[in-house]
């Protein structure tokens, strides 16, 4: 008996032995470098760290790895689900609305980045994440920006201390990659985005430009872009609301001050292209906020409001949760079925609105440097008063969606960002001569040297309809697709963001076959004695052109482009736009 007596005494000691060892298990430090010194941000590891030390301590948290990042380090995503599920497909079922945030884009402007690990740790701490949201965070975006850490580059902020550089470890601005995707960055955000199909997307940022006496401006999807309803529901609902709940919480915030000269005059709605974050999410449905804390307030300020204004959107889609879903699926179900895209924007001058609006007066004086006038606000002279918001676009060019679309599989850039993008496609089982739409590039300007490429703009084409050889391979893009916004305005050549806008089909744009002028001379020659048409074209052409008057070479290569001799690829288009099934059976 007294051998039984020892046996449990010594069985409830190692009980309560190893009870105590797991209560007293020492608490991981979640404080942030934020929090230690106000006018710190965390470095790239700090951030990872705690992250990692967040999952550690939440079984509500996971920190997850996707691809590799042009610095050669993966892309870190991670889940806060407070039912602990993190696979994307199964929280859409039960039917989560998911908030992507993404932090350190422009590593110079880390408020998001030390905002997003505090919003993390209390609301896993307080159990305050609503059931019906799922938080996807990113915690550094632009890792190689994150690891090039200095103290200078952001010349006229206010702290912090040191943060990283604007441009990653190509020297690509990530704000401009979106949908051209050359960094393995944007790739693997691709992946993410696809594979979590956010409701709403938040880009923090700071920004540089006038001055005003707000903390925190506001860049949202341009509400003319989105499809009709949901955009309706952005700025006629969504927003006001943000607006007024940031006030409650102290943090009074305008829409970003993108002014013609100063704030006082006006300010004009900032046009979020599919290159940025916004416009790229905004070809898929979904609502995008750019969050700009204003460059000149205090560091410990910009993460403050920033956290607010998270907090802020997380308590709107907590109520408006079913509504979103609703809009959403609608607006899905609109971009599948309907005909017409718009595929370029302008200010709508006329559709002026009044904004109340807090600043400091805009004043010149002579400067120090120069001896000219030189801008300054006059922080002696505050000011509250209305100015104008020029707060929407207008279409300047749309066009009809086509039965589909053909891609040579030669272009297999163009065909590896379709499939990233979630565009179905089939391929051609037989070499086939197909009748469609074909473009043909008659003129275009190019920019100067432009984030690894000279974009095209003010595209101009002609339109011809032709039978054209496509071969086994080849591939069928549809246009039944919830994604048809992304495949109309990047295969359509005269959108700003098109393939062809960022140089993917360049090759067309050379001529690649020529002509000796000693010998063509006598064919041409030849070619206007048998064709008077061509001829007095070729003699209106000298007298409008005086320059062409004087180059017997210029006036050769116009009749060599009327010849049989002239490639017929030059300045082609190589996607097709099939206007009908039965072109395809």
């Amino acid at each position: 008996m007294r051998i039984i007596y020892l046996s449990l005494v010594l069985l409830f000691t190692a009980c309560v032995s190893t009870n105590l060892t797991r209560t007293t298990k020492p608490t991981p430090d979640l404080r942030t470098a934020h929090e230690r010194n106000p006018n710190t941000t965390a470095t790239y590891y700090e951030a990872i760290d705690f992250y990692k030390k967040l999952a550690d301590t939440y079984a509500e948290i996971k920190l997850v790895e996707y691809g590799k990042t042009d610095i050669g380090k993966p892309l870190h995503l991670v889940i806060f689900s407070a039912d602990a599920i993190f696979d994307a497909a199964s929280l859409r079922q039960k039917n989560k609305r998911i908030i992507l945030i993404n932090n350190g884009i422009h590593p110079g402007e880390p408020c998001g980045v030390d905002a997003s690990m505090m919003l993390l740790r209390d609301y896993a701490k307080d159990k305050k994440l609503p059931e019906n949201i799922v938080l996807a965070v990113i915690p550094v975006y632009n890792i190689g920006g994150a690891l090039n850490r200095n103290a200078h580059t952001r010349t006229n902020q206010d702290g912090p201390e040191s943060y990283g550089f604007r441009g990653n470890a190509r020297n690509l601005d990530l704000n401009r990659d979106f949908v051209k995707a050359d960094s393995r960055n944007a790739q693997a955000f691709t992946q993410i985005y696809h594979e979590w199909q956010p409701d709403i997307f938040i880009d923090n940022h700071t920004s540089n430009g006038a001055d005003y006496q707000y903390t925190m401006t506001m860049i949202a999807t341009q509400h003319n872009k989105l499809e009709s309803t949901l955009g309706a529901y952005l700025n006629d609902d969504l927003m006001p609301r943000l607006y007024a709940d940031m006030k409650a919480r102290n943090w009074e915030m305008t829409p970003y001050v993108y002014a013609r000269t100063t704030p006082d005059e006006g300010i004009i709605a900032f046009l979020d292209l599919p290159r940025y974050s916004s416009g790229y999410t905004t070809l898929f449905n979904t609502i995008g906020f750019i969050p700009e804390t204003h460059m000149l307030k205090p560091f410990a300020d910009r993460v403050a409001s920033t956290r607010a204004f998270m907090e802020s959107v997380i308590d709107a889609v907590e109520k408006d949760s079913e509504k979103i879903a609703k809009l959403r699926r609608r607006a899905n179900e609109n971009v599948r079925t309907q005909n017409t895209f718009d595929i370029n924007w302008e200010l709508d001058e006329e559709r002026v609105e009044m904004l109340n609006f807090k600043g400091y007066e805009a004043k010149q004086k002579a400067s120090e440097v120069s001896g000219l006038d030189r801008l300054y606000y006059d922080y002696n002279a505050p000011f509250e008063k209305e100015i104008p918001f020029l707060n929407n676009y207008k279409s300047s060019l749309s066009i009809e969606k086509p039965y589909a679309y053909i891609i040579p599989q030669a272009w297999r850039e163009v065909i590896e960002r379709l499939e990233w993008n979630g565009v179905e496609m089939s391929q051609l089982t037989e070499d086939k001569s197909i009748e469609g739409e074909v473009y043909f590039i008659r003129d275009f300007d190019t920019r100067d040297a432009y984030e690894g490429h000279y974009l095209h703009s003010n595209v101009e084409v002609e339109k011809r309809l032709m039978k054209i050889a496509f071969f086994e391979g080849d591939y069928i893009v549809k246009t039944n697709q919830i994604t048809n916004r992304y495949i109309v305005e990047t295969l359509e050549p005269q959108a700003p963001d098109s393939w062809f806008a960022w140089n993917f089909f360049d090759a067309v744009l050379m001529q690649k076959e020529y002509f000796s002028s000693y010998i063509f001379e006598d064919e041409a020659a030849e070619m206007l004695r048998n064709n008077p048409e061509l001829k007095a074209e070729l003699d209106e052409q000298k007298k409008s052109d005086k320059k062409f008057a004087e180059s017997a070479y210029a006036q050769l290569n116009f009749i060599y482009k009327k010849s049989k001799h002239y490639e017929p690829t030059h300045r082609r288009y190589p996607v097709v736009r099939v206007l009908s099934a039965s072109e395809l059976e």
